[in-house]
């Protein structure tokens, strides 16, 4: 096992009605002004935000909203979170919706306490500086950054996306109500399920071997997706599969699924420009098609470990080589997205061959080169990737 550093720093607050919850344990610890941050307009039209801002009412806590954060969220509404912050001595983000929402209240926390634009923080990735605290109100588990140091920023002028990490950023309260969930349609569902799975991935895979205590918590999650996923499905109101997978979906992104060891991250990073080439592209979708064309690339480094991945969570029976038992664990990892309804081929997003030469040059800023652990790869390792994705 590596030395590592571990943080964890939320309150969670778990369960039924829990966003009515919200201005009682703000207050509780100071909170005096609130910017509340959330996406569209089902936020307001479901009576969530009437239902938080009755609750800061109560609390005796002013606030402000900005709503508007899209998928793949972008750092023009950020620098106006920014802007409000600075200019209305906010001193608490709520943010009110998924991975999204909570990735963009990231980015305004950050920025509204340094001089310099929000953006040179996602090229310099400096952390000497302060952090407005951040609360969530979950509304799509998925990305897990609601306990997570990271957040993931699109900048449409420079046609890049590119993460943060900064511990500093997590979330100090998560209010988690699984039936805020029931309304989600069934893509954005399966979506969310793909990219907690694709979380677990990106740590069960790297160059460091076995780490038994956290390989086995990371299988649990894998096995425990799997279980949940055909149940929510079929039943969108199934309290326990949507409590299931929203503890699971933070559990797979919060850091201890990946404690002692390296972890990959070179299939996000394959992802974010695929979304930052088309802002339509879901990150959900994006992983479905990219991990197994990365996992058919890289599997000969180490077969082994897909074969045992696998037997772990599909129950693959060894067959005495190692190699055929790893492409049979690639084969159902598609199977299992394609059985979500998640796309199997870059064709299937709109992305064709003569897009690749237009990702290379935003993936060697974001990621480097050469970038990955499980197998260090290059910019034409990269290109045959998403070869294999077309």
């Amino acid at each position: 096992m590596e030395n590592f550093e571990f943080v964890s720093p939320t309150h969670f607050v778990f369960g039924r009605g829990v966003e009515n919850e919200v201005g009682a344990k703000l207050a509780a610890v100071g909170a005096k002004r609130v910017l509340v941050h959330f996406g569209g307009e089902s936020a307001r039209r479901s009576g969530l935000i009437d239902r938080v801002s009755a609750s800061l009412d109560a609390a005796g806590i002013e606030h402000l909203e900005l709503g508007g954060v899209r998928p793949n969220p972008e750092v023009t509404l950020v620098r106006e979170g920014v802007r409000l912050c600075k200019e209305g001595d906010v001193d608490w983000i709520l943010a009110v919706g998924g991975g999204s929402v909570i990735d963009s209240a990231k980015a305004i926390a950050n920025g509204a306490c340094v001089d310099c634009d929000v953006w040179e923080l996602f090229e310099t990735k400096a952390l000497d500086h302060d952090v407005l605290p951040i609360a969530v109100v979950l509304t799509i588990p998925a990305a897990g950054s609601e306990a997570s140091k990271n957040t993931v920023i699109s900048n449409d002028e420079l046609g890049r996306k590119t993460g943060y990490a900064n511990n500093a950023q997590r979330p100090k309260f998560a209010f988690m109500n699984p039936e805020l969930t029931f309304t989600l349609p069934p893509f954005q569902t399966a979506a969310g399920l793909t990219d907690m799975y694709c979380h677990l991935l990106e740590r069960f895979f790297d160059d460091y071997g076995a780490v038994p205590v956290t390989d086995n918590l990371n299988l649990s999650l894998m096995n425990t997706i799997r279980a949940e996923a055909p149940r929510v499905l079929a039943d969108p109101e199934n309290y326990d599969a949507r409590a299931n997978i929203m503890w699971a979906g933070m559990l797979c992104h919060q850091g201890l699924a990946g404690v002692g060891r390296h972890e990959d991250w070179a299939t996000h990073g394959l992802e974010h420009e695929l979304s930052a080439l088309d802002p339509a592209i879901t990150h959900g979708a994006g992983l479905a098609v990219m991990f197994p064309a990365w996992m058919e690339y890289v599997h000969g480094e180490n077969p082994a470990r897909f074969a045992f991945y696998g037997q772990a969570v599909f129950g693959l029976t060894p067959t005495g080589d190692a190699n055929a038992d790893a492409l049979s664990a690639i084969d159902e990892t598609r199977s299992f997205f394609a059985s979500l309804g998640m796309p199997t081929t870059l064709a299937e997003l709109g992305v064709e061959e003569n897009d690749i030469e237009k990702m290379l040059p935003t993936l060697a800023q974001n990621k480097g080169v050469p970038f990955g652990s499980f197998k260090k790869l290059t910019l034409e390792d990269a290109a045959e990737i998403y070869r294999l994705a077309l």
